[in-house]
């Protein structure tokens, strides 16, 4: 049985241009709504504070519930609903750290009973994060994000390249210039933004085509996932992490896959047309690449849907970055080999000159 026939032939690379701007736009989007909103909507885990979940049994809103509220001063809480629609589970965010958890919830459960009736209302849990050590966690994951990011690009530049000394030169000027941005005291984001625009400079320097498609690839994938959880006003917290390393892993896996088969088929042309090769490689793929994340997103749907509330965002990220993972490695990272790749002559991919036995 075939979904797809071996013989099909879509012009994906001549619609690379729409697909710039198509990714451009969401990118832009991104970072419009990062501003508007003063960055990422961090969770307890990273910003700190108390976080109490509550469950009612009758009908009720977040203006009722801050109303509710207002007799022991934490009318200014954030409040939002937790997990499906109208089952009555909201979760209350306290940016307040000097309060006994003990006497707080026993606060809380009294000052809710007395507008909801006792019986109506029930505290599930409460937890309380310092704001020292959710900076501390935001920056642990703002690392592990970046470092796997990079890792990965330094892999690829060896795997396809057979360029390791470059990948290792790469890797030693990158350290060393994180080293130097330490030093002067940088902001974390800031750090990291221009960390990683010194991979991207490096990459296209020692011209390492594959390990650049890779890492633009991967920071696409993992900042439109980004844009989707500000879009929907969302929390970033230690699950989601989890979800976007996960989706930095399944894409970069897809990306492997077309890129192989670039490389095998380029070797196997006497005189290639390179962007005919890239082409000719995305179709054969194609219904291994459909199959594979129709799968996957069978079971990350059933998370979503019936996972509960405590997976809820960790599913959605899942849903949106292999969506976006699966589009990037088709309509973004083969795309970036052209860079040199239609320049004969030049020791790029799709010159003549290098297709030794190493390319």
């Amino acid at each position: 049985m075939e979904f797809i026939k071996p013989d099909i032939n879509i012009d994906f690379i001549g619609r690379r241009r729409i697909a710039l701007f198509f990714s451009g736009s969401l990118i832009l989007l991104t970072f419009v709504l990062l501003l508007f909103r003063g960055g990422p909507n961090y969770g307890v885990d990273f910003s700190g504070g108390i976080l109490i979940q509550v469950r009612f049994n009758q009908p009720t809103t977040p203006d009722a519930i801050r109303g509710a509220l207002r007799s022991i001063a934490l009318e200014d809480s954030a409040i939002q609903e937790f997990g499906e629609k109208g089952k009555g589970e909201y979760l209350i965010r306290v940016s307040q750290t000097d309060i006994e958890l003990s006497n707080l919830s026993q606060m809380l459960k009294q000052s809710l009973d007395k507008v909801f009736g006792e019986n109506n209302v029930e505290v599930r849990r409460v937890e309380m994060v310092g704001p020292k050590i959710g900076k501390d966690l935001r920056e642990k994951a703002l690392f592990a994000i970046f470092y796997a990011i990079l890792f990965m690009v330094i892999y690829i530049s060896g795997r396809f390249e057979y360029k390791w000394t470059m990948s290792i030169i790469m890797a030693t000027c990158l350290a060393f210039g994180v080293y130097i941005i330490s030093a002067i005291g940088m902001s974390i984001i800031w750090l990291i933004a221009v960390a990683g625009l010194i991979t991207i400079g490096l990459c296209w320097f020692l011209r390492l085509e594959y390990a650049l498609g890779a890492i633009i690839a991967l920071l696409h994938d993992v900042t439109i996932t980004v844009g989707a959880f500000a879009l929907t006003n969302r929390e970033i917290t230690l699950p989601v992490v989890a979800a976007l390393l996960t989706i930095v892993g399944y894409s970069l896996n897809d990306t492997i896959v077309v890129f192989d088969r670039i490389r095998e088929n380029y070797r196997r042309s006497r005189r290639p047309d390179f962007a005919e090769v890239i082409n000719q490689s995305i179709n054969q793929t194609l219904s291994r690449t459909i199959l594979t994340s129709a799968t996957t997103l069978i079971v990350v749907a059933c998370l979503f849907v019936l996972g509960g509330g405590v997976i809820h965002d960790f599913a959605f990220a899942l849903l949106v970055g292999i969506v976006v993972g699966t589009y990037s490695s088709i309509f973004v990272a083969s795309p970036v080999l052209l860079i040199w790749g239609d320049q004969p002559g030049k020791g790029g991919l799709g010159s003549t000159k290098g297709r030794g036995k190493g390319r």
